[in-house]
């Protein structure tokens, strides 16, 4: 029987410990994901290793009991696991979001002696209940869920927006399948949710390369390749600058600094509209690109980050640039908003009495 699974899952096999080295490299993560990275890769394997007994003893006929023990740990296993990549990718969540899944677990439990969800005659046929359908239902539940959440916390742009996509496709295929092609997409299935995971951890830590690990805007790097990439798309440049980091770092320590830069960067992120970018290029300085934006919907964007920003203990300087397409070079631009910024700057040192270093 090993020689059988370890033939069957070898490409499983092989992924999973891909994917526990690349967990073990990685910097990028910290350690309370990287240990549900680690559950959810023993959470497949020993899913594997059910559901290749389960078919295995179903092939040779008879042991009615143990099958339908191994077909309840099987159908209750799937939405702990789409469970816990909630619980690992929105770290926010704690243990209630495995309430769901407790609950089909103590249905399929009972199930064992009624038949309510599935059954197994003497014979060695299976048999869907009255509830045969709540596995799937539920799995469907959480994989909604799981992308709304993911969707409602990403900045909207096709960065995040198009592994959030494969994400969804991975997983409603493994809803699916089971209905077209029947008993036989089983013996993919933690394939299928592996490779799923695999894809989006490297989509992941993709993006963290473009990204400010501090404020999660896009970083220095990605400004100087985007503003390379069409500039003649590029229609406008909004230049922020904080005031006060300094004071704030002097009197309450860098940690508050820091919450300080997260608060302006999280004004920013809501503002943002469809074509805006927002960038740290530097300790308190933010860029934001405009592409192909008309001046109307700059002077809105302007308007709604002073908004945000107001709603906050700080305040930041800010200056624009606008052109027609095509019409200024993404430096120009640039050089326009930091003049506009800077002069702003001067305005609020110069009207609170204070310099740079003291607020």
């Amino acid at each position: 029987m090993l020689k059988g699974y370890i033939l069957q899952n070898w490409a499983l096999i092989l992924l999973l410990l891909a994917f526990a080295i690349l967990l073990h490299i990685t910097v990028f993560l910290d350690q309370k994901s990287i240990r549900r990275m680690y559950a959810l890769i023993v959470g497949v394997f020993l899913l594997s290793i059910v559901v290749y007994v389960e078919f295995e003893l179903a092939d040779r006929g008879g042991y009615q009991a143990l099958r339908t023990v191994l077909m309840a740990i099987r159908y209750s296993a799937t939405p702990f696991i789409i469970a816990l990549v909630i619980f690992t990718l929105v770290k926010r969540f704690r243990w209630f979001i495995f309430i769901p899944a407790i609950f089909l677990a103590l249905v399929d439990l009972i199930s064992i002696f009624t038949g309510i969800v599935f059954s197994v005659s003497a014979d060695g046929t299976f048999h869907r209940g009255p509830l045969g359908l709540l596995p799937f239902i539920m799995v469907g539940v959480y994989c909604v869920f799981l992308i709304y959440i993911l969707v409602k916390r990403s900045n909207k742009q096709s960065v995040e927006i198009i592994p959030i996509i494969f994400l969804c496709f991975a997983f409603i295929s493994g809803l699916l399948l089971p209905f077209v092609f029947g008993s036989a997409y089983s013996h993919i299935f933690c394939t299928t949710i592996a490779l799923s995971l695999f894809v989006y951890y490297v989509f992941l830590i993709l993006q963290l390369t473009k990204k400010d690990a501090l404020t999660g805007l896009l970083n220095r790097q990605s400004y100087f390749a985007d503003i390379h990439s069409r500039p003649e798309d590029i229609t406008a440049m909004v230049s922020l600058d904080m005031n006060g980091l300094k004071a704030i770092n002097d009197t309450s320590g860098h940690a508050a600094g820091d919450d300080a830069l997260i608060s302006i960067s999280l004004c920013l992120n809501r503002a943002l509209k469809r074509r805006q970018y927002a960038y740290r290029v530097g300790g308190d300085e933010f860029v934001i690109v405009c592409r192909r934006t008309a001046s109307e919907e700059v002077l809105q964007l302007v308007e709604r980050i002073r908004k945000n920003v107001a709603e906050t203990a700080y305040s930041c300087s800010i200056g624009f640039s606008c052109a027609d397409v095509g019409a200024k070079s993404p430096d120009t631009l640039l050089s326009e908003s930091d003049d506009m910024m800077y002069a702003e700057k001067a305005d609020f040192y110069r009207d609170s009495g204070a310099n740079r270093r003291q607020v």
